[in-house]
């Protein structure tokens, strides 16, 4: 496992985002990730409007902000994204699950 802090730069639906990762000694690299464990309807399906309910909902958690994120390999997937637990806090400083927010809000589904 490893952890990074990241700034979310796009939110293409909602399972998928670009994030300017930063490696450490001020090394950072712009790079898709896939969010881990969740799957959400895309954006150019039947269900266009549910897809983007979910990506808007992401956007509104996870946009331009500064974000925790725990990837469990170092390869990306078959489409180039990486996998990932991406993690905000809360107003108290928490941190809180991203993916599971997306599972508990209902515009997400398990996906092992």
């Amino acid at each position: 496992m490893y952890t990074y802090n990241a700034q979310i730069v796009d939110v293409y639906d909602g399972d998928t985002v670009t994030a300017i990762v930063d490696l450490g000694f001020h090394v950072q690299i712009e790079i898709k990730l896939r969010l881990l464990g969740i799957n959400t309807p895309e954006i150019n399906s039947t269900d266009s409007a549910k897809a983007k309910m979910a990506r808007d909902y992401l956007r509104k958690l996870t946009l331009n902000q500064k974000v925790e994120i725990q990837t469990f390999k170092d390869k990306a997937e078959k489409y180039g994204r990486y996998l990932a637990i991406i993690y905000i806090k809360d107003q108290y400083g928490n941190k809180e699950n991203v993916n599971q927010m997306m599972l508990n809000s209902g515009y997400a589904k398990e996906y092992l």
